[in-house]
């Protein structure tokens, strides 16, 4: 496959590349970003083919969005596909209030969970006058479950606002989308179970699936996606590096759903990595390429933070992988055995 492709998120025609740049590298997640570095990234992705650019409010708390804007101004809007999030309520706040958050050096500002229909309305006017745009093309419910990171035997609906959102957010996205507002509808989350209500609840053109479908973790192989199959919701994978260890390896301090990889996670991606390396493959391009192999995904969207960065996605991707790597992974029952997998060469 070439480096990017398009694909459908919808069956209205529009389409995404298949690689798109995440804005939490915008927004100074774990470490600031220079202002100027992180506009240079977006023209890099644009430069090099990518016209899917993800976003959201909480995000650096408007400063992704933001820098998004200003990196977009002189690229032809018509081009490009802009999709962010409602769900989080950006509230100002005193300077000596600010609390330690995922992001670093942001506005003073909180984040409130709303997803009432008033919420919804102001956050798409404040994400439209951060991004300087007169509409975004997709836009998802964000965070239902309150940003849980649950550890496997935990409780994914320890906190649910699930009939909030299908109560409040659902209804006014699916009227701007009848309206032509916007062109598609979705719900950006970290877990696939509330997901697999979420589908049968309304008609979501997509789902935006932090780490869940990935190089590391397939539970929604058998469960989540033939769901989404029945419905006609495509999937896009955010965090195809699972917030950090499929891009460093199993390194001291790397990180898993954001926070430190526990041992079980660190000795699987070891043995991951000894895999691709018998295949002289990069851990990430495979962890790139892998879920794109799946009929429902149509874009996976890592993070960047610098020009190299981004440079470095781009050659991932390029990167031809054997199909006797895929299937040692397979044999090693490191991915699942039903997974799809890319067909590049013998």
């Amino acid at each position: 496959m070439p480096a990017i492709d398009t694909r459908a998120v919808t069956s209205r025609g529009l389409h995404l590349t298949t690689m798109g740049l995440g804005g939490t590298g915008l927004g100074n997640m774990y470490r600031a970003v220079d202002t100027d570095a992180a506009l240079a990234t977006v023209q890099a992705a644009y430069d090099a083919g990518v016209r899917y650019f993800d976003t959201a409010p909480v995000y650096g708390f408007g400063l992704s969005e933001t820098r998004l804007g200003e990196a977009i101004r002189g690229l032809p809007r018509r081009e490009i596909v802009i999709s962010s999030k409602i769900g989080y309520d950006l509230v100002p706040i005193p300077p000596e209030e600010l609390k330690p958050t995922l992001w670093d050096a942001p506005p003073a500002m909180r984040a409130d969970f709303d997803y009432s229909r008033d919420a919804v309305l102001r956050s798409l006017e404040g994400t439209l006058k951060r991004l300087g745009v007169d509409a975004v093309d997709m836009v998802s419910i964000h965070d239902p479950d309150e940003a849980l990171h649950f550890a496997p035997g935990e409780d994914p609906y320890a906190r649910s606002r699930f009939r909030e959102a299908m109560d409040g957010a659902y209804p006014v996205l699916d009227e701007l989308r009848q309206q032509g507002v916007i062109k598609a509808v979705g719900v950006g989350i970290n877990q696939w179970q509330m997901l697999s209500d979420f589908v049968v609840a309304g008609q979501f053109d997509y789902f935006l699936l932090a780490g869940r479908y990935t190089l590391l973790e397939q539970e929604p192989l058998d469960t989540l996606l033939p769901l989404c199959e029945q419905r006609g919701t495509k999937i896009i994978v955010g965090g195809p590096y699972n917030s950090g260890i499929l891009a460093t390896g199993a390194v001291d301090g790397a990180t898993f759903n954001t926070r430190a990889a526990p041992p079980a996670v660190l000795e699987r991606v070891r043995r991951i990595a000894a895999i691709c390396a018998r295949h002289d493959v990069p851990v990430p391009a495979a962890a790139l390429r892998f879920p794109l192999a799946h009929p429902l995904v149509v874009s996976v969207i890592p993070g960047a933070r610098s020009v190299a960065e981004l440079e470095q996605n781009m050659d991932y991707m390029r990167v031809a992988i054997p199909s006797a790597l895929w299937a040692d992974l397979k044999t090693e029952n490191l991915i699942a055995a039903s997974a799809p997998v890319p067909q590049d060469a013998a």
